[in-house]
């Protein structure tokens, strides 16, 4: 048993744990829309929720009135209670949280807000709304593939935050009078999966391999008693909070009325901006990067060949801003980071709207550096899953071989070229985007990044 629960604390340690009742804004205390704060999850960035924002611009929400908070070390400690280089505890996440509504309140001379949470995001407004008052500050929360009642139940590692035995979770979830586990005065709905969320699996396979174990929880356990409850069935733990269908019931749950459009709206000329941050050894952090050489490159429309000048290039200072870049929102580019002779390249399809989240992270030399025989390249999908079953993922139209199949629990593989290539197209759903593979990834990391 000791074996086990050392293996769920790896497990929800994962970096990559990483998304009705009616909220008429009319009834709202301002007589403009409510400002809306998203709030992301364990190891994530405020970028996760760019196309969830366009999606509410393009369905006429007032771009000044949405917020997405960036936490500083995103990664939850080990322990709680404890010390831990580049992590935050569940009290530093909740403080960072309050702060960052107070600015809000006040720049938008608003008496309250709604907060979105994904996953570990939601118990940050949990406990903010519980403990740290914000109950005051919230007319409605929404929590997106949240742990509730944990990832797993044990009597062992009490200051676990996702440990549903925890005294965190305990405390978040002791009932009221009523027998319901919301806060009073705050309107709360919570989307799960049927059975397609990592984090929500009554049966789990940890990591170092062996058979399946209990978990001590249910499909059911993002759910809390007195909140609307939304099942999305087939969706993974990042489309509870990042897809169209996730935002479907968002959008109507804070507006009382069903969204005209589920794609963003392109703009010609989108104005484009963000911070480059880094790894702090395995954890990612939000906190900027300076001395970063940025480079952005367009593919022209001959074979997608790519231009030899940059479009746009900047060094980065201690804040680790770059932009704004005005792009073409029918143009694929390349963004380029630079920094002490090693590059990462992120590639994306034509990005439609404005932002100023397109925030970069540099990533580490990946382990397959050590045993690399071919050209190589990253995919990712920050907003989803892959699971070769339902979203095949094409490469010069052929199926990709690597991705991952069965539940959706990985958001990212590595792609090998059997042949040298200087460009491929890789394809998911009506995104593609080409990339120039790596040949050697100590050196140089391609990323195909898909937003949807």
């Amino acid at each position: 048993m000791k074996r086990f629960f050392a293996l769920i604390l790896l497990f929800i340690l994962a970096p990559f744990l990483a998304p009705c009742a009616r909220l008429s804004a009319a009834a709202l205390p301002d007589s403009a829309p409510v400002p809306i704060v998203f709030v992301h999850g364990n190891g994530d960035d405020a970028a996760k929720w760019v196309p969830t924002i366009w999606l509410f611009e393009s369905n006429g929400y007032p771009a000044n009135r949405l917020f997405a908070i960036r936490f500083t070390n995103p990664m939850a400690r080990a322990d709680d209670t404890a010390e831990q280089p580049f992590h935050s505890s569940s009290t530093d996440e909740a403080a960072e949280l309050s702060a960052f509504v107070t600015r809000v309140l006040i720049q938008t001379r608003s008496r309250q807000v709604v907060l979105v949470g994904s996953s570990r995001g939601g118990l940050v407004i949990r406990n903010y709304l519980q403990n740290g008052g914000g109950r005051h500050n919230v007319v409605a929360a929404i929590l997106c593939g949240t742990p509730n009642h944990g990832v797993a139940v044990s009597d062992r590692m009490p200051n676990l935050e996702f440990n549903g035995g925890g005294g965190f979770l305990r405390a978040l979830n002791g009932a009221n009078a009523d027998g319901s586990e919301v806060v009073p005065g705050v309107r709360m709905m919570t989307l799960r999966s049927d059975k397609f969320d990592k984090y929500a699996q009554p049966m789990m396979v940890f990591p170092g391999g062996g058979p399946a174990m209990p978990t001590g929880i249910t499909y059911a356990g993002p759910e809390l008693k007195g909140a609307t409850n939304i099942v999305l069935a087939g969706a993974d733990h990042c489309e509870l909070a990042f897809s169209s269908a996730a935002f479907a019931y968002i959008f109507k749950f804070i507006t009382g009325r069903e969204p005209k459009v589920d794609s963003p709206a392109p703009e010609p000329r989108p104005a484009l901006s963000g911070l480059v941050t880094a790894f702090a050894g395995e954890a990612p952090t939000n906190q900027p990067l300076a001395s970063v050489h940025l480079r952005i490159y367009a593919f022209g429309s001959q074979a997608n060949a790519q231009a030899e000048n940059p479009a746009y290039e900047i060094t980065t200072t201690a804040t680790g801003a770059w932009g704004p870049f005005t792009a073409d929102s029918n143009q694929k580019y390349e963004f380029d980071l630079e920094s002490e002779g090693r590059h990462v390249r992120y590639f994306y399809a034509p990005i439609p709207r404005s932002t100023s989240l397109l925030n970069l992270r540099f990533l580490p030399v990946p382990p397959e550096a050590r045993q690399q025989s071919t050209e190589m390249f990253l995919i990712d999908r920050p907003q989803g899953y892959f699971s070769r079953e339902r979203d095949p993922v094409t490469i010069d139209g052929a199926l990709a071989a690597e991705e991952p199949s069965g539940l959706p629990a990985r958001d990212s593989f590595f792609v090998h070229v059997v042949k040298p290539l200087d460009r491929v197209e890789v394809s998911l759903r009506k995104e593609k985007i080409a990339v120039h593979p790596s040949q050697d990834l100590s050196k140089d990391l391609a990323v195909a990044e898909f937003l949807w």
